[in-house]
């Protein structure tokens, strides 16, 4: 039976051999981290690579929205439709800036988090970098044969020749090589690996801030302008404008652009898929810079935008603007324009809308469908059968009331039906009116005519700044160059160590020559990462050391 004693039992400390007691332990206190030592654990935790993993994906991820839900900066007419249509979630969206994605500040705050976190962890290796580029590879370890892969030979030569013969051919090999007096060579290749690597992460920010600044400063601003029509840059003038939070749009370069003519060709030769393929899209305009300046003849085409004042004008799109006039019962033009239409589908199937407010005694609207090449049938509705004008033809649907109940923002290209009720024709059901150019349609109930006139095509012009579009590009191609560097290039290292061979047991002692010298090489290679080609290249040298000795000796 086993008894305790009284130390034991009451959790004391035992007593010593010599009898003397220890005094107690004090527990243990643990650091407490203060303000300046909580600061640096955030930073570490910030510039982690981990870290910058994260916010990257994080970026990927807050940037969903943005393709999801419309944005103010493309369409703001959408953006007031959705917040119509979803009178509850709409202003909760909307006040977590779900409409604004790319300049709310919970995505800058990810994307400067980002850049923090990318020159947090770009800084220490960079400084590393340097260091292991400045300093001598290490010296070769006492035994090879225990590296992952190695190799041993005999050379014909002494070890002298033997560690030079390595050396120069290490060095032809692009390495990095130093001889030690203990009979060794160590060399190391690859560092291109890092440098890559951190060529990378410089671009990765050097894009961020170039897209950055291109936001901030830059503007874009589209619009249609229909063959024989000028447009002048005012921000009245464009049909959409996206200026970034720090563009001043009083300060807009003053140019203009006369579109004299359209030529636009599509296949009409080949069948098949190809029939009806774009073939040629050019903009035949007059341009005019400042004040002053004398106009210019030039064109546009989708590869070849023209550049007037430092914007950049390109070729978008195109289309058919039908020339529709709206008269009242007495014959007075209420309406006279060419109004774009927008294509749907390759075979320009087109739609557009008309608005006239000046009708009395209730507004008229018209909803329309333009078809290059109208279908013969219409069983399955209004279709264009080939995207150029063989058989044009307008269908239009014809609405009255109120076009901007509450003086809400519409698109021109499409009617809002929300005060608006169809008219009916002869039969009592609502009214379709299929015109011809040329032809005119009497609306009934005195609410007088509709005229189709004739067709002119339009041109989508986009007038942008960039400013950081060429920095943006460099960056781009950097990010390339950086990281095949770094998938391609192999860090390697490469140890030779040589000794005399043993001299053979069965030499004659009293021979008239000596026999040659002999040398044993070992061979060691070791990779930062996984490397399939290390063995082969531990042989290659083996073969190269062994044919350039036998060259010599010849």
């Amino acid at each position: 039976m086993t008894t305790r004693t009284d130390t034991q039992a009451t959790g004391g400390a035992a007593p010593t051999p010599g009898g003397s007691v220890p005094p107690p332990r004090e527990p243990i206190t643990q650091p407490r981290l203060g303000p300046i030592g909580w600061a640096r654990w955030a930073w570490r935790q910030l510039t982690s690579m981990r870290t910058a993993l994260f916010l990257l994906l994080l970026l990927s991820v807050a940037a969903v929205p943005g393709s999801i839900f419309p944005q103010r900066s493309i369409d703001s007419v959408r953006v007031t439709d959705y917040l119509a249509a979803h009178q509850s979630l709409g202003p909760v969206l909307d006040r977590l800036s779900v409409f604004d994605v790319y300049s709310s500040p919970w995505f800058a705050s990810i994307y400067l988090l980002l850049v923090v976190s990318l020159v947090g962890c770009i800084v220490p290796r960079s400084r590393l970098h340097w260091r292991a580029m400045r300093a001598q590879p290490p010296r070769a370890p006492r035994r090879l044969e225990r590296l992952p892969e190695h190799l041993t030979f005999t050379y014909a030569g002494t070890p002298a020749e033997a560690q030079a013969a390595a050396s120069k051919l290490l060095r032809r090999k692009r390495f990095r090589v130093n001889s030690h007096d203990d009979a060794s060579v160590s060399a190391e290749s690859g560092y291109l690996r890092e440098t890559g690597n951190l060529v990378f992460h410089i671009s990765l920010c050097a894009l961020i801030i170039g897209v950055a600044a291109s936001h901030l400063v830059g503007w874009r601003g589209d619009v249609i302008v229909s063959e024989g029509e000028s447009f002048a840059s005012t921000v009245g003038s464009f049909n959409t404008m996206s200026p970034g939070p720090l563009t001043n749009l009083d300060d807009l370069p003053p140019f203009t652009i006369d579109l004299t003519r359209l030529d636009v060709r599509f296949e009409e030769q080949v069948g098949g898929a190809q029939l009806g393929a774009p073939r040629e899209f050019t903009a035949n305009v007059r341009t005019t810079g400042a004040p002053g300046d004398l106009p210019k003849t030039q064109t546009i085409s989708p590869n070849n935008p023209v550049t007037l004042d430092g914007v950049d004008v390109f070729l978008l799109g195109n289309g058919y603007s039908p020339v529709i006039t709206v008269r009242d019962a007495k014959g007075a033009v209420l309406y006279s324009e060419a109004t774009p239409f927008l294509a749907q589908d390759n075979n320009y199937t087109s739609t557009g809308a008309v608005k006239v407010p000046a009708a009395s005694p209730k507004q008229l609207g018209f909803s329309g469908v333009f078809m290059p090449t109208a279908a013969t049938s219409f069983a399955n509705g209004p279709v264009s059968t080939f995207p150029d004008l063989l058989a044009p033809e307008l269908a239009l649907s014809v609405w009255e009331g109120t076009l901007y109940p509450g003086n809400a923002p519409q698109s021109v290209y499409s009617l809002g039906k929300a005060g608006l009720t169809p008219v009916d024709g002869p039969s009592g059901k609502p009214l379709l009116i299929q015109l011809k150019p040329g032809q005119s349609y009497q609306l009934p109930g005195g609410r007088g005519s509709v005229t189709f006139d004739r067709i002119e095509r339009w041109a989508g012009l986009s007038a942008r700044v960039d400013p950081g579009k060429g920095f943006t590009l460099g960056a781009a191609l950097a990010i390339l160059l950086g990281l095949m560097a770094s998938l391609l290039v192999r860090r390697r290292r490469v140890f030779i160590r040589v000794s005399p061979a043993p001299t053979p047991v069965d030499a004659a002692p009293d021979a008239p020559e000596p026999p040659a010298p002999r040398t044993v090489v070992t061979i060691g290679g070791l990779a930062k990462n996984a490397d399939p080609g290390l063995a082969a290249l531990l042989t290659v040298l083996r073969d190269e050391l062994n044919e350039e000795r036998t060259r010599h000796d010849r």
